[in-house]
């Protein structure tokens, strides 16, 4: 089969390489037909030059505009939910129903439109007028190239065609050059070609919407480093994450990342009175959501010593050792995997479950269980803190309350932090040690609950301090606070009325746009006396 063409400057081209890749069936480890090119430097930088001549208009275009191609790319993602689920499932092991065709499919097409709903309304703008001294600031397009870079966990909601940094970036007037993933291209294909009908139907400007397959790693570094790139989503492992951002801080680019994270839970001594099967059972379905391969499965867990803690752990075992390992994403991801729990192992950690990868399946692994005591946490805590990306996680036995305390002051920056407390006020003192120590070390702080399932919505947050992601001031999820990432905050002073963009003269542009007025938030027109 010939091989696919990637979309440059408004129009689907052949790359000119020889070199190419195709994706693999992870469920069977066949190699899949299609193929898809490696994209070189020259290509790369025609891309970067084609971006910026769209910015010259995307950046000025009206907010209906932008609305309309956020709407009409969720269109087309949705009459096409059947044909690209079916792809994304060849090539990702994910299941069809629900996780597919309706949990992540729904996400992907929802945070589309709710991007566009923050576009037609413009309070995300963040409109500030003095109208005494006449200075007046705004959130615009950072002005150039966003580049995205999805994961290879969501090959929907996270994808550089479709996903959150797509939808925030458009969102605020930037032309996009989106990575596909070389474990779900096909899927990412399919997807750049809804985003390419969206752009030609709403109108934007060729070159609004760039779409390759891969690249080789230094060229990828040079393409981060182009003048025309003024912003990078990435979503991945942390080495190639600091790659990327040691590229990026050459040239002063902002970039965003979402890195690693091992989610930690920790179970009060008056919980595990109250609830210990449940909790430990809660905790395991979790930990199987979508093969452990999501950035917020829980991997460690913190529990008293004790009967009811070892009744919590008997509860993981036997709910994991009885389910059947399921598909991952990739055999390499299945050696990864591994990799990181014989660091663990090797570091004196006791496997109680699993530990070995499937031998009869391609890409499968047994779901695994560690244990150690909090001393040697303490006494090696970086050496103890792997991502085990997949059904896997260490389990941390503590003596006291303090050792809860000391676990929770050397953890590194985490995406989630989970406390389970009693319903009576029994763990409410060591509950609120430890909420002073996590609120440091966590994005989203959690209360009796698991961190899987996230919520896409103005209140979620999700993002956390580093190595979670790059920056804690910032989530990759949830409109409008997602779209701040690619944008620059400029101030008019004294700028005349026609010079102003419309949001910041004296007329409120929509009549319900707020703005932040002389000192409080309003939607009214500007009064000057």
């Amino acid at each position: 089969m010939a091989t696919h063409q990637i979309l440059l400057g408004g129009e689907w081209v052949t790359e000119a390489t020889d070199n190419h890749f195709s994706a693999s069936n992870p469920s069977t480890g066949d190699v899949l037909e299609d193929c898809y090119p490696v994209s070189s430097l020259p290509t790369l930088k025609r891309m970067a030059s084609k971006a910026s001549e769209a910015a010259r208009i995307l950046n000025h275009l009206p907010a209906d505009t932008i609305a309309l191609f956020l709407n009409q790319h969720a269109n087309e993602i949705d009459a096409n939910r059947i044909h690209i689920s079916h792809i994304a499932h060849a090539e990702t092991g994910l299941p069809l129903e629900p996780r597919l065709v309706e949990t992540e499919m729904n996400r992907t097409i929802d945070q589309l439109r709710q991007a566009a709903r923050c576009v037609i309304d413009r309070s995300w703008m963040q409109a500030r007028i003095d109208s005494q001294l006449n200075i007046r600031s705004i959130y615009e397009p950072v002005g150039g190239a966003v580049l995205t870079i999805g994961p290879n966990n969501f090959p929907l909601a996270y994808n550089g065609a479709a996903g959150g940094d797509f939808a925030a970036a458009i969102a605020a007037r930037n032309p996009v050059i989106a990575k596909g993933h070389q474990l779900h291209p096909g899927t990412s294909r399919v997807l750049a070609e809804c985003a390419d009908r969206a752009a030609k139907a709403a109108g934007l400007p060729p070159g609004s919407f760039q779409f390759f397959y891969q690249c080789d790693p230094e060229d990828g570094l040079s393409l981060v480093r182009m003048p025309e790139v003024t912003g990078v989503g990435f979503t991945g492992s942390r080495k190639a994450g600091l790659s990327l951002k040691q590229a990026a801080d050459e040239t002063g680019t902002p970039i965003y990342l979402e890195l690693s994270s091992i989610n930690p839970i920790f179970v009060l001594p008056e919980a595990l009175a109250e609830r210990a099967t449940a909790i430990g059972t809660s905790i395991a379905k979790s930990m199987l959501a979508a093969s452990g391969q999501q950035c917020t499965c829980p991997g460690l867990l913190v529990v008293q010593e004790g009967p009811r803690g070892e009744e919590l752990q008997y509860t993981l075992c036997k709910y994991l050792g009885q389910t059947e390992p399921q598909v991952m994403l990739s055999r390499g991801g299945v050696e990864h995997l591994h990799k990181s729990i014989m660091k663990v192992i090797n570091a004196g950690a006791e496997l109680l479950l699993g530990g070995q990868p499937v031998t009869d399946s391609h890409a499968k692994y047994k779901n695994t269980l560690l244990r150690i005591c909090g001393e040697q946490f303490l006494n090696q805590p970086d050496q103890f803190q792997q991502e085990m990306f997949g059904v896997a996680a260490l389990i941390i036995q503590v003596q006291s309350d303090e050792e809860y305390l000391d676990i929770a002051r050397v953890l590194d920056g985490n995406l989630t932090g989970t406390i389970h407390r009693s319903s009576s006020p029994s763990d409410d003192p060591l509950t609120q040690k430890l909420e002073a120590i996590l609120r440091n070390k966590v994005g989203r702080l959690i209360h009796d609950d698991v961190p899987t399932g996230v919520s896409v919505n103005a209140a979620t947050v999700h993002g956390g301090p580093f190595p979670a992601t790059g920056h804690p001031g910032f989530t990759a999820v949830g409109m409008p606070t997602a779209i701040h990432r690619f944008c620059a905050l400029r101030c008019y002073d004294r700028v005349r009325s026609e010079s102003l963009p419309p949001e910041l003269r004296d007329k409120n542009p929509t009549g319900n746009m707020l703005r932040f007025v002389d000192g409080e938030w309003t939607n009214r027109d500007v009064v000057r006396a």
